[in-house]
């Protein structure tokens, strides 16, 4: 038998090994113990943040799965939805930050199509240490590689992510992956176990040694104290995933196919359990049958092994053969190990012999929740900066050009270049753009698909910046022609037992769900990451956003390029005085950190948003680009440049210059149309109740800004358009050849 010293060297509580013993009637064996030691573990369990996840709005009647499966599925009409999930590999990433990414998109692409669904983009959200820092590029390049080479083998196009450095992220990097499919209704497949006396397979590759307790490691920190940062990685091979995902969507077309599950974290005992406790049963296996690749492994070994490229099958009694054939076409194992059973026990069997046997639903779902203390952080106290006391910039151009070589801002073409982004060959709008556009096969329709966050706005104020990350990703499917309908989250935080990350945690989660109830989007799918910090301090709170929209005409899409000279280039939404401490211009720039994120009305967002998809549904407009990090003159040089054209405007104004230029208030979208347009905009606009300021003029040559005040020049840009161009283009190329 296994006791307490054992459970607390595996990361079991003293409060958790006596609800085990009261779960057994009995001492558990070390084989049992390893089991709830993974299980319960915060990344299988969710035990610290499930009370506040049920905050979340989950429901719609576009949403066909929500939260509980291997992804989230939204309806898109048709008979054709989408599934969706966003999943984080942070601490594999972090000590081996190529099979870390790697391995982490495998598994999402597997969580796809166990649903049945065929993936078709993949999309990341990065964050890293500043470029200065040697590791900090090392993480960066070989997580950029994992992810790459992945999809690439794979031959799904990766389309879209954000990359954002700072020394927050210096000892934990976040390395976030979402995939998308499309999947018929009624060929959505679902984890159960369900029909007693069914077959249980495991299929794929081989199981190993590799991923051991990785689960336990993901929910450590990132410091000489987490005994499991050690333990083997995980090991991807994507030709093999590619022969895995093939096979797998040919078996999903028979009617016999009760069940998949991924054996994804915690491998063989979370997909067993986990498919029997949605469907009521128990699963009795034997582990001598699992084909393995190292030898004399034990049966905990085997139980929860994180070997990739493996997946669980439950199938009707008789139909055993069939399967074997479909995977043998694939040079992949198909083998029964197990039977569903009508007493709701995991039981675990070793050459016939029983060597464990535990309530199913007790490992799934049997974790204590923890009630955690939340506690408003001290240092949110001391954030407050008196901005009129810091003088305006005399020359504004070296403002812009500073913005436009920071790497939270300039291209990220070094990192898109190295993913293959046409593969399947739907990708309308490629990565560059607000958001990517992919057709849906057969159909007019198309998706526009996003992943944003800002940890720096949800370290400054957790609540506004939980509202701002949503608002940012719909605000970048409305600007390319897409109605948001669903969203997956990617929650990252630090120790979720120090009450101040608790705090930031349920804060940001509350602004996601007031922004998800305002702008009517639900949250289908997601992924908690916690303990992301290591000896000097914690990241900044940082929630991901993915998002899926609907575009009825794919051919109605939008981008982000001034596409014609003497077009007008307008504002929807209006410019304040905010200029805040979350801007890039003042943490960045300026090197001033503190003051406030910056506010967001959602009622005023909607009407923005609102708007602008209807004017670009209207076809009134040429390109309709967000303004988010560097504020308007930045968001201006952007449309100059992948439009490769200029800008000319005069701007009257009482808010100061810097403040009109960089400041980073919400709600707030550039337009380009055709002068004899506006008169039908403005129309809408007024029934919308959306503020229209006309900026100035598409035009060649460069970017020209004249900011006035009662007629008089406070502030003037005038950049050429080749300076704004090369700073750009090399910003984070410079600083890693350095």
């Amino acid at each position: 038998m296994a006791g307490r010293d054992e459970a607390k060297r595996l990361g079991l509580t003293d409060l958790e090994f006596d609800e085990i013993l009261k779960i057994l009637n009995r001492e558990p064996n070390d084989l049992e113990l390893n089991l709830y030691s993974v299980m319960w573990s915060e990344h299988c369990s969710y035990k610290n943040s499930k009370p506040v996840l049920r905050r979340f709005p989950t429901q719609g009647p576009q949403v066909l799965q929500g939260p509980g499966e291997n992804a989230g599925i939204v309806d898109i009409g048709d008979n054709l939805a989408v599934a969706m999930k966003v999943e984080s590999h942070n601490h594999p990433s972090a000590v081996e930050p190529y099979q870390g990414a790697a391995t982490g998109a495998g598994g999402m692409i597997r969580d796809i199509f166990t649903m049945g669904a065929r993936p078709i983009a993949l999309l990341n959200s990065l964050r890293f240490g500043s470029l200065d820092n040697e590791r900090a590029k090392y993480l960066f390049e070989g997580a950029v590689s994992g992810i790459g080479d992945y999809g690439n083998a794979m031959g799904i196009p990766t389309v879209g992510g954000e990359v954002y450095f700072d020394d927050s992220y210096k000892e934990n990097p976040l390395v976030n992956a979402m995939c998308v499919g499309i999947i018929r209704h009624d060929k959505i497949v679902r984890g159960k176990a369900a029909g007693i006396g069914n077959s249980v397979m495991v299929v794929g590759a081989a199981t190993g040694r590799d991923g051991m307790h990785g689960a336990s490691f993901a929910s450590g920190e990132l410091s000489d104290d987490n005994p499991d940062q050690g333990s083997p990685m995980q090991v991807g091979d994507p030709f093999k995933e590619k022969q895995l995902m093939e096979a797998c969507l040919e078996l999903l077309q028979k009617e016999w196919v009760v069940g998949v599950q991924d054996m994804g974290a915690a491998g063989v005992v979370s997909s067993t359990c986990e498919t029997a406790a949605r469907a009521g049963s128990g699963i009795e296996l034997d582990v001598a049958l699992v084909p393995q690749r190292d030898k004399d492994m034990k049966p905990h070994e085997i139980m929860i092994s994180e070997s990739q490229e493996r997946m669980l099958v439950i199938v009707e009694k008789g139909y055993e053969d069939d399967v074997k054939k479909i995977f043998q076409k694939w040079d992949l194992n198909a083998v029964k190990f197990g039977t569903v059973t009508d007493d709701g026990m995991l039981r675990i069997l070793e050459n016939g012999k029983v060597v464990g046997e535990v309530p199913a639903v007790s490992l799934a779902e049997g974790a204590p929740i923890v009630k955690r203390e939340s506690k408003r952080p001290e240092y949110m106290n001391e954030l407050q900066i008196d901005f009129s006391k810091i003088p305006v910039p005399s020359d504004l151009n070296e403002v812009l050009l500073k913005l436009l070589d920071s790497p939270n801002i300039a291209s990220k073409a070094i990192v898109y270049r190295q993913f293959d982004q046409t593969a399947g060959t739907d990708t309308v709008v490629s990565p560059g753009s607000n958001a990517a556009v992919i057709r849906v096969k057969g159909t007019k329709k198309g998706i526009a698909v996003s992943i944003d966050g800002n940890g720096y706005y949800c370290y400054l104020d957790p609540y506004e910046g939980g509202k701002q990350v949503v608002a940012e990703a719909a605000r970048n499917l409305v600007v390319s022609g897409a109605k948001p309908l669903a969203l997956t989250d990617g929650l990252n935080f630090g120790n979720p037992e120090k009450p101040e990350v608790f705090y930031q945690f349920e804060k940001c989660a509350d602004g996601i769900s007031k922004a998800c109830r305002n702008l009517g989007i639900p949250v289908i799918s997601g992924n908690v990451s916690f303990y992301n910090e290591g000896k000097e301090s914690a990241v900044f709170p940082t929630p991901v956003i993915g998002m899926v929209g609907i575009l009825d005409d794919v051919n109605k899409h939008c981008t982000m390029k001034f596409k014609k000279q003497g077009d007008l280039v307008v504002l929807l939404g209006e410019n304040t005085d905010e200029l805040g401490g979350g801007t890039v211009y003042f943490k960045e720039v300026l090197n001033i950190a503190g003051g406030s994120a910056p506010r967001l009305d959602l009622n005023q967002e909607n009407k923005v948003q609102t708007c602008c998809l209807k004017a670009i549904e209207l076809g009134l407009v040429k390109s309709a680009h967000d303004i988010t990090e560097g504020g308007l003159a930045v968001a201006l040089a952007e449309c100059c440049i992948v439009g490769n054209l200029g800008f000319t405007g005069e701007i009257e104004t009482d808010v100061r210059p810097d403040a009109l230029l960089f400041g980073e208030g919400q709600s707030r979208i550039i337009l380009s149309l055709p002068e004899e347009n506006l008169s039908v905009l403005n129309k809408l606009a007024e029934e919308i109740d959306v503020n229209v300021s006309v900026l100035g003029f598409v035009k060649s040559g460069g970017i020209k800004i004249q900011v006035k005040k009662k007629d008089q020049v406070v502030g003037k840009i005038e950049v050429s358009t080749d300076k704004i161009v090369e700073v750009w283009d090399n910003a984070i190329k410079r600083r890693i050849e350095k």
